[in-house]
């Protein structure tokens, strides 16, 4: 729904724009050169409208999740599309529109986006438009589908029910009334004809109820498995209900050499002129380091890479020394942090010297994160499917640190694994330029990442790990 609501928004603000360009501006279009700059003109006001919605999260249902959080945040968009345009017109003068036509395409926008956005929203929340489901199973993956078909109204789901020959344990999201006997799954889906149905189960061998979901298909039901609905809603993979086979037999993890060897030149192109570009911010960087807290410039660390291989990762130092060894969890460590360190971390530029790592070849811009060779034992031995990660080059940054930041204790790190195999699963330049679009927000605004405010809570001390590094003085990993 989001990328045609996004197109559809788009569309609209581009003919808005040119509606009013060849109105108050060049009513007669008497070659195709005049019409081409008319597109071209109409086409920039788009892109830096369309810009600016995706760093102010317009188009992040999860964010706004009503209308009445959409109003606020386009005044926002406002001020930022401004800005883009001031830029625009500076570097490419030839594209500006006169004030009279600019300032009607501005008043356009809002008159056409406040409808189609109040019209989506009582679309999706119409019980006419939702799709319904049914879900088999009352497992916690079951649970955990539940919960985020109930908290994202936005995706057109309504929950007809749950079918399981088993009871639902304590802390099942639906109540009683809401459970029906997996032995009647003929007669439940003849009744309640569902639109999809979600296969949820913890053990099919002898319980899948074959025969009633092939005739539900045969009448246009979508049956879908439980563990690609989790990766489809929530961008990570249910690590939990993976079998080997869901990974052996899955095509996605075929990596195209183009899009590697694109990925690697866009990574080595980006990083040299990084270097070269940001050495006035670099210097700068260095220096406040230096004037804040006695202590080298750099933190260097070894890392795993590619293939299980050990290199010495570069960062900007952003804690006080310590004279022993001291763990590695990121709040283990609050209290070393800098003020000049706070900074850097909540805008990343702490990682800006990996640059070299790119270019020497240990690193690509966008990857799993390189962990610690002290904690790589430890994941490996706790985390399932963990050595996956070395499969791929690492990164600077990466799908788990857009979506979920850092990691506190081991189930943490479990979490961010979800995202990792996720990224590796579907590995793609046009992905690594989503992550990239959603790096570069949080370096310009310090934006927290979608799941920071849901973390998952470690079920008890026992599954808290105080890792101790053994080479200070060192940092909290990230």
């Amino acid at each position: 729904m989001i990328p045609r609501l996004a197109m559809l928004e788009a569309v609209a603000i581009f003919a808005a724009v040119c509606g009013t360009i060849v109105l108050w501006g060049t009513p007669l279009l008497t070659h195709w050169s005049d019409v081409a700059l008319v597109l071209a003109k109409a086409l920039a006001i788009a892109l830096c409208w369309a810009v600016s919605f995706y760093y102010n999260d317009l188009y992040d249902l999860r964010i706004v999740r009503t209308f009445a959080d959409f109003a606020p945040r386009l005044v926002q968009a406002f001020g930022v599309t401004f800005i883009l345009l001031a830029v625009l017109y500076a570097l490419l003068p030839d594209v500006k529109i006169s004030s009279e036509p600019f300032l009607v395409s501005v008043l356009a926008v809002p008159a056409i986006l406040l409808p189609l956005r109040a019209i989506c929203h009582l679309v999706v929340r119409g019980k006419s438009f939702q799709e319904h489901i049914l879900i088999l199973g009352t497992t916690p993956l079951a649970s955990t589908l539940i919960r985020e078909i109930t908290n994202r109204p936005e995706l057109g789901y309504a929950i007809l029910g749950v079918a399981d020959s088993a009871s639902a344990p304590a802390g099942f999201p639906l109540p009683e009334t809401a459970l029906k006997p997996l032995e009647r799954l003929g007669q439940i889906l003849e009744e309640l004809r569902p639109h999809r149905a979600i296969v949820a189960l913890a053990e099919r061998r002898a319980r899948l109820p074959v025969r009633q979901l092939l005739e539900a298909r045969m009448r246009g039901c979508v049956v879908e498995d439980g563990v690609n609905v989790y990766e489809r809603l929530m961008g990570k993979l249910a690590i939990e209900a993976l079998t080997p086979s869901n990974l052996i037999f899955s095509g996605d993890f075929k990596k195209s050499r183009l899009d590697l060897a694109i990925g690697r030149t866009i990574s080595l192109v980006v990083s040299f002129a990084g270097m070269i570009l940001l050495s006035p911010l670099l210097g700068l960087i260095a220096l406040l380091i230096k004037l804040n807290s006695p202590g080298p410039v750099f933190f260097v660390q070894e890392r795993v890479g590619m293939a299980a291989k050990r290199f010495r990762l570069i960062k900007f130092r952003t804690m006080r020394l310590v004279d022993g060894p001291t763990s590695e969890w990121a709040c283990d460590n609050t209290q070393r942090i800098t003020r000049v360190g706070k900074w850097l971390r909540k805008f990343r530029l702490d990682e800006l010297p990996q640059f070299f790592n790119v270019i020497r070849g240990d690193m690509n811009l966008v990857g799993p994160r390189p962990h610690p060779v002290s904690n790589f034992e430890l994941f490996n031995a706790n985390i399932p499917y963990y050595s996956l990660r070395s499969g791929v080059r690492p990164g600077i940054t990466g799908w788990a640190q857009v979506r979920y930041r850092y990691a506190n204790n081991l189930d943490e790190e479990i979490e961010k694994m979800r995202y990792d195999l996720y990224y590796i699963k579907h590995l793609s330049i046009s992905f690594d330029l989503r992550i990239l679009f959603d790096t570069v927000k949080t370096v310009l605004f310090g934006s927290q990442s979608v799941d920071s405010t849901e973390r998952p809570v470690a079920p008890g001390a026992a599954n808290r790990i105080s890792h101790v590094a053994s080479q200070p003085p060192l940092e909290a990993a990230k």
